[in-house]
C-alpha cells in the first residue's frame, strides 16, 4: 500500500515540478522580453539564460537570447544560440531570422545569403500570419542581384573601356572590372544588404555601385617614353621598374587608391592607339569620361615643390589643347606639383573650390570663373569657346579640333591625317549646321581650304570678337522717335518681314547657305603707297555704306568680279528666339511671327522684356542695323557662288543713313564655298 502511495505522490510531484518549471521558464522569457524593450540587453540575457538553465529544450529561449546577443553586437554568441534554436526546432522562424541577421552583421555575407534562401524556401508556404508579415521585409537574392547588374550597366555606360585596378596594378577591361566586383566584399555586402529591406532600395544600390566603380582620371602633359597599352597589358604596374614616366603612372595609381578609388585611367596606356574604332570612340567619349569621373588628378611636371601662386598659369599643362576639356569636364580636380604635393599646399578635397586657383586660371586662360567651376557643354557662345582654345597647341594637328568635340557636345568621325584645316572645318561646320550660331564666322586671319568662310587655324579666334555697340534704352527711344515717318515705318516693316522669313543658315558638304543683308560693292581702289608687299589695302565703296578700308592678301580686281559686303543675319536679332537650349537644332526652330502680331523681344540696352507694337519692333530693329557691324567681303565665283575674302583685321561697316531703308532691302541667302 505504501509503495503505491509513494508512486502516486512521485507522479504528482513530477507533474507539479514540470508545471512550475514551465511557469518559471515562461516568466524568464516574458521578463527577458521586457528587458529588451527597455534596451537592457545584459539583464535580458541573464533572464533568458536562467530560463535555459531550467529548460534547455526551449528553442524560444535560445532564439530570444540570440537576438539579445545580436543587439549587443555579440555575433559569435548570437550565432551559437540561433543554431541551438534551429537544432531544437528546425521550423523556428525566429531562430532562422536571427541566424541570418547575425551572419550579415558579422560580414559573413555568403553565409547570410544562403541563410536567407533557406528562410524563403522553408517558410514560403506558411499559414502563420506573423511569419508571412516577417517575410515581407525580405527581397529575394535573385531580384537584388538583377538590380545590381542593372546599376553596373548604367555606371559603366559612361566609363572608359579599360581601367587600372589601383589595388592590383592590373589593366582591366569591363569584363575584368565586373568580375573583380563580383568577387569583392563590396558586392557581397551590397547583395546581402539589399535583401534585408523591402522594397528594393535601388538608389542605395546605385550609390554603392557608383562608389566601387568610381575612377580617377589623369590630366597631364605627355612626356617622352610614356608607357603605352602594350607596355603594361598583363603586367602589374607597381612591379615595373620605377624609372622615367613609369614613376608618374605608379604614383598616380597610388594617389587614386589612397583617395579611395578602385580604378584609375591614363590616356597614355588605357587606349589602344592602334585600334581606329576604339580611338575614335575614345576621342568622342573623353569629355563624358572626365565629367563622370570621381576625381581628376592634374600632374604639373614642371611646377617645383617651392613654387608659389602663378606657377600653374606658366605651366606647359596650361598651354595644351586637351587640358582645356579635361579641366572643364571634371567636377572634382586636384593639382599636384612635380613631387606630387598639392599645388599651393592646398589640401582641400577639390581645387575647383579654391578661389586662388580659379582666379589664376581665369586670368591665364580668359575663361569665366563660372565656366571653370561648373561648365556645361553645348554650342551656345561658340565664338567665346573657340577663343579659349585659340592659343593652345597639340602634338597632332587634328587634335586642336578633336579636343573641342566634348566642349561643343558634338560627335564626329576622327580621321588622323586629314589635316588641321579639315578637322577644324568639320567641327565648325557642325556647330553652324546644328545650332545656327554664326559667331564662328567672326575671325581674322587666313581662310580655310575647307570653306573660305572659315579660318585656316584656331588662332584666328584669338582676337576679341567683333561686337556691336550697346545702346541704352534712352538712346534707342530717341532714335526710334526720329524715324517716325510713314514711309520709313512701312519700309522698316517690309525689311522686318523679309528678315523674319529667312531660313536659318545651312552648312553641309562644305557649302554654307548664309542668310544676310547684302551691300553691293561699287568701287575698289588699291592704295599704292604701301610698305607691305604681302598685304594690299583697298578703299571700298558699297551701296548704302560709309566708305571703308580693307586690307587683305588677295589682289582684287573689281572690273572682272562682283563683290559684296554682307551683314550675316542672325535670327536672334529679331528677338523672336528666347534663351533656347544651346544644343537645339535649327530644324527645331519654329517659324517666326509676323511683325503685325505682338511678341516680347529684347534689344541691346533693354532692361527687360517689353511688349512692342509691330511698328516699334521694326523701328527698333532698324536702329540696331544702323549701328556699326562686322561685315564680310565676298567675291562671286563663276558658278554664282561666293568666296570670302579674308582680311587682317575686322571689317567694321556702317550704313550711311538709317532713314534710307531701301539700301538695306537686299536680303538674300548666299551659297558660300
Amino acid at each position: 500500500m505504501m509503495g503505491i502511495i509513494d508512486e502516486d505522490a512521485k507522479d504528482s510531484y513530477l507533474e507539479w515540478s514540470t508545471t512550475f518549471k514551465k511557469k518559471c521558464t515562461a516568466r524568464c522569457l516574458a521578463k527577458g522580453d521586457e528587458a529588451v524593450v527597455e534596451e537592457n540587453y545584459e539583464k535580458a540575457i541573464e533572464l533568458y539564460s536562467a530560463g535555459i538553465g531550467l529548460d534547455s529544450s526551449c528553442d524560444l529561449l535560445f532564439a530570444h537570447r540570440s537576438k539579445a546577443h545580436l543587439d549587443r553586437n555579440l555575433y559569435a554568441e548570437a550565432l551559437h544560440d540561433a543554431n541551438m534554436a534551429i537544432k531544437l526546432n528546425p521550423l523556428s522562424y525566429l531562430g532562422h531570422q536571427v541566424n541570418h541577421a547575425a551572419l550579415h552583421k558579422a560580414r559573413r555575407y555568403d553565409e547570410a545569403i544562403e541563410a536567407l534562401k533557406i528562410i524563403l524556401s522553408k517558410f514560403d508556404n506558411t499559414s502563420d500570419p506573423q511569419i508571412q508579415k516577417g517575410l515581407q521585409q525580405y527581397v529575394s537574392p535573385s531580384e537584388a542581384d538583377g538590380a545590381i547588374l542593372r546599376a553596373i550597366d548604367a555606371q559603366l555606360e559612361n566609363a572608359p573601356f579599360r581601367l587600372l585596378n589601383t589595388s592590383t596594378g592590373l589593366l582591366c577591361d569591363r569584363g575584368a572590372q565586373i568580375d573583380a566586383f563580383m568577387k569583392s566584399t563590396e558586392y557581397k555586402e551590397i547583395l546581402s544588404s539589399s535583401t534585408t529591406c523591402a522594397p528594393l532600395q535601388t538608389e542605395t544600390i546605385k550609390g554603392a555601385v557608383a562608389k566601387y566603380f568610381g575612377w580617377a582620371m589623369l590630366s597631364h602633359r605627355w612626356q617622352s617614353n610614356e608607357l603605352l597599352l602594350h607596355d603594361i597589358q598583363g603586367k602589374v604596374v607597381y612591379d615595373l621598374a620605377a624609372v622615367g614616366t613609369t614613376v608618374k603612372l605608379q604614383t598616380f595609381c597610388k594617389m587614386a587608391r589612397d583617395a579611395g578609388h578602385c580604378w584609375a585611367w591614363s590616356d597614355t596606356c588605357c587606349i589602344d592607339q592602334k585600334n581606329n574604332v576604339e580611338l575614335q570612340a575614345s576621342v568622342n567619349s573623353m569629355f563624358v569620361w572626365y565629367r563622370h569621373s570621381a576625381l581628376t588628378i592634374v600632374y604639373l611636371s614642371d611646377v617645383s615643390p617651392s613654387s608659389e601662386s602663378g606657377a600653374l598659369a606658366k605651366s606647359v599643362w596650361n598651354t595644351r589643347g586637351w587640358t582645356v576639356q579635361e579641366f572643364l569636364a571634371s567636377n572634382i580636380v586636384l593639382f599636384y606639383r612635380a613631387d606630387w604635393t598639392p599645388y599651393l599646399n592646398d589640401h582641400s578635397s577639390n581645387h575647383k573650390e579654391s578661389v586662388a586657383i580659379i582666379q589664376e586660371l581665369k586670368d591665364s586662360t580668359g575663361i569665366d570663373a563660372r565656366a571653370l567651376i561648373a561648365f556645361h557643354p553645348g554650342m551656345r557662345g561658340a565664338r567665346e569657346k573657340l577663343q579659349w582654345a585659340s592659343n593652345r597647341v597639340t602634338t597632332l594637328p587634328e587634335d586642336i579640333a578633336y579636343s573641342l568635340f566634348g566642349i561643343f557636345g558634338v560627335h564626329l568621325p576622327v580621321i588622323y591625317g586629314e589635316t588641321r584645316q579639315n578637322a577644324l572645318g568639320r567641327l565648325l561646320q557642325a556647330i553652324v549646321a546644328q545650332s545656327g550660331d554664326i559667331t564662328a564666322l567672326d575671325w581674322v586671319g587666313k581662310p580655310s581650304q575647307f570653306n573660305s568662310i572659315l579660318p585656316a587655324d584656331i588662332s584666328s579666334y584669338n582676337a576679341p570678337p567683333c561686337t556691336s555697340l550697346s545702346l541704352s534704352e534712352h538712346q534707342i527711344q530717341i532714335s526710334v522717335s526720329s524715324l517716325q515717318n510713314a514711309t520709313v515705318v512701312e519700309q522698316a516693316l517690309t525689311l522686318y518681314t523679309r528678315l523674319a522669313n529667312l531660313s536659318p543658315p545651312r552648312f553641309a558638304d562644305r557649302r554654307l547657305q548664309l542668310p544676310c543683308i547684302a551691300f553691293p560693292v561699287t568701287a575698289l581702289r588699291r592704295r599704292r603707297d604701301q610698305d607691305r608687299e604681302t598685304y594690299f589695302t583697298y578703299d571700298v565703296k558699297a551701296v548704302g555704306l560709309d566708305d571703308l578700308l580693307i586690307t587683305t592678301e588677295d589682289k582684287l580686281r573689281s572690273a572682272s568680279r562682283t563683290f559684296l559686303l554682307i551683314c550675316p543675319w542672325n535670327r536672334h536679332d529679331l528677338g523672336l528666339l528666347g534663351d533656347a537650349d544651346d544644343a537645339q537644332s535649327v530644324d527645331d526652330w519654329s517659324e517666326p511671327d509676323s511683325p503685325s502680331g505682338e511678341s516680347f523681344s529684347r534689344y541691346p540696352g533693354d532692361d527687360g522684356p517689353v511688349e512692342l507694337e509691330s511698328s516699334e519692333r521694326a523701328l527698333r530693329l532698324l536702329v540696331r542695323l544702323g549701328q556699326p557691324f562686322g561685315a564680310l567681303l565676298l567675291a562671286q565665283q563663276q558658278g554664282g557662288e561666293y568666296k570670302r575674302i579674308a582680311s587682317d583685321h575686322n571689317i567694321i561697316a556702317q550704313v550711311k543713313d538709317m532713314v534710307s531703308v531701301g539700301n538695306m532691302m537686299d536680303v538674300r541667302t548666299l551659297e558660300i564655298l
